[in-house]
């Protein structure tokens, strides 16, 4: 987990646009004591970061722990693979996204 202030030298984006993907769901972003606000560094890899906005919707939330847990819980479907872990396996957004929108409804 990374904070908002690595997040932007990582991803080369402003704070303000960071905060603003948190909060549409284009980001995960969860609370960390108080007010501060940690972020999962894999979710910037190519294969995670483009189906991010997608998962959100499927899963109807933006809140990133519900995001987190998702996406880091083992599915049988996947075979026992968490979906972030089946993504970079070579699994299709779509499968994901089908999954996300299963158990967001």
């Amino acid at each position: 987990m990374i904070t908002t202030g690595e997040a932007v030298l990582l991803s080369g984006i402003s704070r303000v646009t960071i905060n603003a993907w948190i909060k549409s769901g284009r980001c995960i972003g969860v609370k960390h004591l108080r007010s501060s606000i940690k972020i999962p560094k894999w979710q910037f890899e190519p294969y995670v970061f483009p189906v991010l906005q997608t998962v959100s919707e499927a899963l109807a939330t933006t809140d990133g722990w519900q995001m987190l847990s998702f996406l880091e819980t083992p599915h049988v479907a996947l075979g026992g693979l968490a979906p972030r872990i089946a993504l970079e396996q070579g699994v299709t957004r779509q499968r994901i996204v089908e999954l996300a929108a299963a158990q967001g409804h």
